[in-house]
């Protein structure tokens, strides 16, 4: 119950902040500015045929969905770390733990807010994702579940970072840091071509960061009908198994921290 209130009252006030409602509104704007491109394909629909319009359009719309996933993940590490942050420098947190609620509890109320927050965020976006396609005139041919599973399953991973690095550091430098490990998640990728740096501090890299492109669902928004295959259970499990296990290890490490953490404000 205590952990559910906590829940709920973190959503409530991420709904309500300012700054994030700032922030999708300037992620609104620069995606209504990259909207030029895609009427300009669709303009040129009758001189193409169906597969050559599918195989314009999905691009454009995975370059567009890359813009608002990325968005989502700085966004879930943001809420996560700030909302905890929020509490001690307003010192609400002491009256909070007088109820009596254990440290834990109150981690993890703060962290299933968010949670319910991304899941707004989330429907938001698959719902633009097959706007886009509609504008375009194409069609995702990619299972919706994977649309939907996929980003919350990288959100919950980027919120677990935020709270892990907010027990040990100042919100606004915990950010940067994400922004620094999501930024080098993408160089050392095996997908990137990296050249500067040697391989063995590349494969070291890439086996410690968070892997974004395995829980990236743009790879899976971005592919034709001609090119869709059938991708095994498996694989599909093993990323998501991949994504929860790396979110609750950071989350864990941040509970344990936060037991030693002082409770005054900073």
């Amino acid at each position: 119950m205590k952990v559910r209130a906590i829940a709920w009252n973190t959503f409530a006030g991420l709904v309500r902040n300012k700054v994030i409602a700032l922030l999708c509104a300037g992620c609104l704007c620069i995606l209504l500015l990259l909207l030029t491109p895609l009427l300009m394909t669709r303009s040129m629909r009758a001189t193409q045929t169906a597969e050559q319009m599918q195989a314009a359009v999905l691009p454009l719309i995975g370059a567009m969905m890359a813009l608002v996933s990325g968005f989502g993940s700085l966004l879930a590490a943001w809420a996560a770390a700030d909302t905890v942050a929020g509490e001690m420098r307003s010192g609400t947190i002491l009256a909070v733990m007088a109820r009596p609620v254990r440290r834990w509890e109150f981690l993890l109320g703060k962290y299933l807010g968010v949670q319910l927050l991304m899941v707004v965020y989330v429907l938001c976006t698959f719902s633009l994702s097959y706007l886009l396609a509609w504008i375009g005139g194409a069609h995702i041919q990619s299972a919706p579940w994977v649309l939907l599973v996929y980003p919350l399953v990288r959100y919950a991973l980027y919120s677990a970072i935020g709270i892990f690095l907010v027990t040990v550091m100042h919100p606004m430098v915990a950010i940067g840091l994400v922004l620094i490990v999501s930024i080098a998640a993408q160089i050392v990728a095996p997908s990137a071509a990296t050249t500067f740096l040697p391989a063995w501090l590349k494969t070291g890299l890439y086996h410690v960061l968070p892997s974004t492109t395995l829980l990236s669902e743009i790879r899976f928004l971005t592919i034709t009908k001609a090119t869709l295959r059938g991708t095994p259970w498996t694989d599909h499990a093993t990323a998501l198994a991949y994504g929860l296990d790396y979110a609750l290890v950071c989350f864990l490490l941040g509970v344990w921290l936060f037991r030693r953490r002082s409770l005054s404000r900073d």
